[in-house]
């Protein structure tokens, strides 16, 4: 029986403390917020693990984004962010799955780390295209569901289909497009956090994604470049 290897182990030091540092903020939010919501608590600490791995280009990475969707459809849902729901259950999710097909199929050089797709022109036609189709359907949707801050749940539409599509194509540029969304569900999150202190810890939560993303783009144009020159 092949032995399955534990994959914090193969975290530098640095990824480490960029972990740890993470989790603890996520920890201090739930302490300091209010009214304890687990499922949020949940969500967050599941999404941190799952940027760290997928900045490594780990295919447990986009599991974890699976279930990290799922969950944080339903505390938007409690939102009335139902923007948000349909975005990540019914979009983020999805696309998710995919992507770890993708990336199961497309291994560097048998490792468990993903090799990394050259974009092409025609690849960022196609995305441009098709951001444009998803969030101008998405807005007419939000809008007859009486979503939230309806404009900054449509940018977060596209923000996140262009981050999924990269994601898909395996290209470092899909954390440029996730720190721009988590910048606008920054924003979002700030706006719900007015009426109910409570979701400050979603505030926090997606500025620790903001950090990972950041993070990821790095660690993408580092392995990105050490695959080109071992080709």
């Amino acid at each position: 029986m092949a032995k399955i290897k534990n994959p914090f182990a193969q975290l530098s030091i640095f990824e480490r403390v960029l972990y740890i540092f993470s989790v603890s903020l996520v920890f201090l939010s739930f302490i300091i917020s209010p009214e304890k919501s687990v499922i949020s608590l949940l969500a967050s600490l599941i999404g941190v693990t799952a940027l760290i791995f997928i900045a490594k280009g780990y295919v447990i990475g986009q599991v974890l984004i699976i279930i990290f969707a799922l969950l944080y459809g339903v505390v938007s849902f409690l939102q009335g962010y139902y923007g948000e729901v349909l975005t990540y259950v019914g979009m983020s999710a999805p696309m998710a799955v995919v992507s770890m097909i993708s990336w199961i199929k497309n291994p560097y050089k048998g490792t468990k780390t993903v090799k990394i797709n050259r974009l092409r022109w025609y690849h960022i036609v196609i995305m441009l295209v098709l951001v444009a189709l998803v969030t101008l359907a998405f807005y007419f949707i939000l809008g007859a569901l009486g979503t939230s801050s309806l404009l900054v749940s449509t940018l977060s539409v596209a923000t996140s289909f262009a981050a999924v599509f990269l994601t898909f194509l395996r290209s470092p540029y899909y954390a440029v497009c996730y720190a721009l969304n988590d910048i606008v569900l920054i924003v979002l999150w700030v706006i719900a956090s007015i009426n109910d202190p409570s979701r400050i810890s979603m505030v926090i939560c997606f500025t620790v994604f903001l950090i990972n993303d950041l993070h990821g783009f790095i660690s993408w144009k580092r392995m990105e470049k050490y695959q080109r020159n071992n080709t």
